[in-house]
């Protein structure tokens, strides 16, 4: 009877390389608790994962690199609306840049005293501050809120303050 050749590829008889049969890893093949014991197992952690733990077998660190942790602090806000005091503002010397070059250099030549109106909010803006200084034409500011300077500062160049909701 004539033996039958088995043809493999050539990877798969050099799987592992001569050093291997020495490794712990081949020694442990086929054992089935890999060198861990059928009683004990080895299991993940013998205590606790991640950050629990604080306030047990843990603490000690905690209260060492991270005070104030654990526990609470204050009183409770229910229903936080945390959008109420969203102001976006902007300043007179921005106020120009807002509109188009083409409606500033209208506004410049127009002698009829037609002023040009600056929608604030649609620009993004809910508030108009008084720093800066405003060329003297007459412009129509629309914002939800002035201060005191800059209403005064748009007046003294001819122009109306007009609030909108």
């Amino acid at each position: 009877m004539t033996e039958m050749k088995v043809r493999c590829p050539p990877s798969a008889l050099m799987k592992f390389s001569a050093s291997h049969s020495y490794s712990t890893l081949a020694s442990i093949r086929g054992q089935v608790s890999h060198g861990h014991s059928h009683i004990g197992k080895h299991r993940k952690h013998p205590e606790v994962q991640g950050n629990a733990g604080g306030i047990h077998c843990h603490r000690i660190n905690f209260d060492k690199y991270h005070p104030g942790y654990l526990g609470k602090v204050g009183m409770r806000h229910y229903h936080l609306k945390r959008n109420q005091n969203f102001c976006p503002t902007a300043n007179l010397d921005k106020l120009w840049t807002l509109v188009s070059e083409k409606t500033w250099v209208n506004a410049a030549k127009n002698k009829t005293g037609a002023a040009p109106i600056i929608y604030m909010v649609l620009s993004g803006y809910y508030k108009v501050l008084g720093k800066g200084k405003l060329p003297k034409q007459p412009v129509v500011v629309k914002p939800k809120l002035f201060s005191r300077r800059a209403e005064e500062k748009i007046k003294d160049v001819g122009g109306a303050c007009v609030l909108v909701a």
